[in-house]
C-alpha cells in the first residue's frame, strides 16, 4: 500500500513538472514567434516601400536636374537595402532611406512644378504613409522583442531558454545621426 502511495506522489510530481516545463516551453515558443512576426510586418513595409522608391525616382527626375546628389543618395539606400543581409544591415540600409527621402522632400520644396504635379503626391502621400505604419511596427518589435528579452532571462525560464540554445536579440535602434539636435535657421 505504501509503495503505491509513493508512486502516485511520484507520478504526480513528475507530471506537474513535465506540464510546468510544456508551459513555460509553450510561452518561449510564442514570443520567439512574436518577435519574428514583428519583424515580417516591417519587413512588407520596407519591401512596399522599396517598390515605390524608383516611381518616386522617376518622377523627381523630370524635374530636379540639378539634385543629382539627393537622389542618387535615395537609389543608393535602396540598393543598400536590397543587399543587406541580416537585419543590423537592414537597420541602416533602412536609416539611409528614411534619411534620404527626408532630404529629397525637403529639397522638393524648391520645385513647385514637382510639388503640383498629382503623380508625386501620390506617391509621396504613400510613401509618408508607409513611413509612419513603419514607425509603428518598430515600436511593436521592440516590445516583442523586450519580452523575449525578459522571459529568456527570467528564472525559471532562462534554464528552457538555455535548453533552447534562445539567445537575446537586438532592439531595433535608430542611426546616432538621427539623435544629433536640430538646426533651425530663419531667413529674413
Amino acid at each position: 500500500m505504501v509503495p503505491m502511495v509513493v508512486l502516485v506522489v511520484f507520478l504526480l510530481i513528475v507530471a506537474a513538472i513535465v506540464i510546468y516545463f510544456v508551459t513555460i516551453y509553450n510561452g518561449l515558443v510564442v514570443v520567439k514567434n512574436n518577435v519574428e512576426k514583428a519583424w515580417s510586418n516591417i519587413d512588407v513595409l520596407l519591401k512596399q516601400r522599396f517598390d515605390e522608391l524608383p516611381k518616386l525616382v522617376k518622377v523627381c527626375e523630370r524635374y530636379m536636374k540639378h539634385e543629382a546628389d539627393t537622389l542618387e543618395r535615395v537609389i543608393k539606400a535602396r540598393s543598400m537595402m536590397s543587399n543587406a543581409r541580416n537585419m543590423k544591415e537592414r537597420g541602416q540600409a533602412e536609416g539611409m532611406i528614411t534619411e534620404a527621402l527626408k532630404s529629397l522632400f525637403a529639397v522638393t520644396e524648391n520645385y513647385p512644378e514637382l510639388k503640383a504635379d498629382k503623380r508625386f503626391g501620390q506617391l509621396q502621400s504613400r510613401i509618408t504613409e508607409i513611413e509612419n505604419e513603419i514607425s509603428d511596427r518598430r515600436e511593436l518589435y521592440n516590445d516583442s522583442v523586450n519580452i523575449f528579452n525578459i522571459r529568456i532571462e527570467k528564472i525559471p525560464d532562462v534554464f528552457v531558454a538555455n535548453l533552447l540554445r534562445y539567445r537575446s536579440r537586438e532592439l531595433w535602434q535608430i542611426n546616432p545621426e538621427e539623435r544629433k539636435d536640430v538646426e533651425i535657421k530663419f531667413a529674413y
